[in-house]
């Protein structure tokens, strides 16, 4: 079994920045691809961020430019986002799988959330 857990969020002003990190614990040795969903008021969970298991990423259109997904071996995923908007308010969700490229929808573990909270 593998635990995520997520930290970072908060309430940010547009415009701002704020860090993400997500920390596997337990059967690491299993997880390949990791990745950041979201999922905003009143709005399906949607893709984020991913990272292959060697290193390439996919974003969604809607943060290309503004964030970043970096990881330091199996163990932690982070997203980094700047220029922050209204519209990324929502609950953040570190996942990961064993899969080389994670699955579509996410992958096979999840972590609980972090509220990121976008608001003058």
């Amino acid at each position: 079994q593998v635990q995520l857990v997520e930290s970072g969020g908060g309430l940010v002003q547009p415009g701002g920045s704020l860090r993400l990190s997500c920390a596997a614990s337990g059967s690491i040795f299993s997880i390949y691809s990791m990745g950041w969903y979201r999922q905003g008021p009143g709005k399906q969970r949607e893709l984020v961020a991913v990272i292959s298991g060697g290193g390439s990423t996919k974003y969604a259109d809607s943060v290309k430019g503004r964030f970043t997904i970096s990881r330091d071996n199996a163990k932690s995923v982070y997203l980094q986002m700047n220029s922050l908007k209204p519209e990324d308010t929502a609950v953040y969700y570190c996942s990961a799988d064993p899969k080389a490229t994670m699955p579509f929808g996410g992958g096979m573990y999840w972590g609980k959330g972090t509220l990121v909270t976008v608001s003058s």
